[in-house]
């Protein structure tokens, strides 16, 4: 049973300097996929499920309660963490479930807002030992990602965390949410003077959309969380496609929902030799 929490996998990579992948699961199959990529790769992993994922599903119990079961019986540690929550109902729904992380996101709103709903969540759950992270900036904003003004902004950085007294920042440095090409320019001398400025590790959205060595150079300058959810998707789905274009008369949802799975679980494995070295 190697069920762990989010806390001890990240607190260890900060100290460590390197990444920790955090990467988000739709539906069981997803769950299968990053476990199995864990356990390949002989690294732990967080598997995130965000509130978009809840809301198709029309609950967080069912797929929480089978990424809990597929966690508790790998051989690799694995966290639960809820991603992008911003209904505070959820946020405590999820700590109830036996989440030991959860994303709250009021990025969208003005930052005196942001702060003062942040911090009343991070009270709330750290009255009940889970980790909170929080986001600050605009990743992928409505004024696009380059736009001045949208990007984290260190002193801003460091008296929000000082405010919320959160565990995680995630930060706008560049990428950009559900980019299906791998060429985002992060800026790796913001990312470092946010790292010099705050005292909690530091989360990087967004990264499909970077590549490889982008990611390696993030963690360098002091990224330490490294969300992962578009990248997976193509290549669960790309599977599914092939797929079906080569027999058009398949059916059974087994044959090709098995080969989504396990190309997912194939790209799960090479990111983690990435981000965790």
């Amino acid at each position: 049973m190697t069920l762990t929490t989010t806390a001890s996998l990240i607190s260890s990579a900060y100290e460590e300097g390197r990444g920790v992948a955090a990467f988000n699961a739709i539906n069981l199959e997803t769950v299968e996929a990053i476990a199995t990529g864990a356990e390949t790769a002989n690294r732990p992993v967080i598997v995130q499920i965000s509130e978009n994922a809840v809301r198709y599903h029309r609950g967080l119990a069912p797929l929480a309660q089978a990424a809990i079961a597929v966690a508790s019986g790998s051989t690799m540690p694995i966290a639960l963490h809820l991603d992008h929550a911003t209904d505070e109902r959820l946020v405590g729904i999820a700590v109830d479930l036996g989440f030991s992380s959860v994303m709250y996101d009021a990025s969208q709103l003005p930052y005196e807002d942001n702060l003062a709903r942040t911090a009343a969540v991070a009270r709330r759950c750290h009255d009940r030992g889970a980790h909170v992270e929080a986001e600050l900036g605009e990743v992928g904003g409505k004024n696009g990602v380059h736009t001045p003004g949208v990007r984290t902004d260190p002193a801003e950085a460091a008296a929000f965390v000082a405010g919320t007294g959160v565990d995680a920042l995630a930060v706008a440095v560049g990428s950009s949410h559900k980019m299906t090409t791998r060429d985002a320019a992060l800026d790796e001398v913001l990312i470092a003077a946010i790292h010099r400025a705050v005292d909690v590790p530091l989360v990087l959205h967004g990264s499909s959309g970077v590549s490889d060595d982008g990611l390696r150079a993030a963690i360098a300058a002091g990224m330490t969380k490294i969300n992962v959810a578009t990248q997976l998707n193509k290549a669960f789905t790309g599977a599914v496609r092939d797929a079906l274009e080569a027999d058009p008369a398949l059916v059974d949802q087994r044959r090709y929902l098995g080969a989504g799975r396990d190309a997912m679980a194939a790209e799960t494995a090479r990111l983690l030799t990435v981000i965790s070295g």
